[in-house]
């Protein structure tokens, strides 16, 4: 597992993403300049500079994507996750979302929450949480 965080380190993807882009800006000269006139096919150099200019921000704008997905905290896994408390995103009667340490997921409860409510996980079903309000967990303890 730590070689493919080696892998897929920031600065080990910046490093690729440069590579990526210089090979991708070096294609972009070898058709404009050398495939299309050999089809009749002449583009001049503002227009090979424009492109290249556009191919460039879409290369920044994967990059800083990539980069945003790749600093991304670790998902949360189902099994750490039961016990949890969360909130009401979206009414719950019975079923809605709940946001559960900062992720939305799917919720069904046995009784009907409002927005906002706090509850607590029980029980995993699939990707579907089985929840209760917060109050009743406390009743219970």
């Amino acid at each position: 597992m730590n070689k493919i965080r080696e892998l897929f380190s920031p600065l080990s993807y910046t490093i690729y993403a440069l590579i990526g882009t210089l090979l991708e800006q070096g294609a972009l000269i070898v058709i404009v300049r050398w495939w299309l006139p050999q089809l009749d096919v002449h583009i001049s150099w503002w227009v090979t500079g424009i492109l290249m200019f556009l191919l460039l921000m879409y290369s920044v704008y994967t990059y800083v994507m990539g980069r945003r997905a790749l600093l991304k905290k670790s998902p949360v896994y189902p099994d750490t996750i039961i016990g949890s408390e969360g909130v009401v995103a979206t009414p719950l009667d019975p079923t809605g979302y709940v946001k559960v340490k900062g992720e939305l997921w799917k919720a069904t409860s046995g009784s009907n929450l409002a927005i906002g409510e706090k509850i607590v996980v029980t029980k995993i079903d699939g990707i579907r949480l089985l929840v209760v309000p917060e109050a009743r967990k406390t009743k219970e303890l």
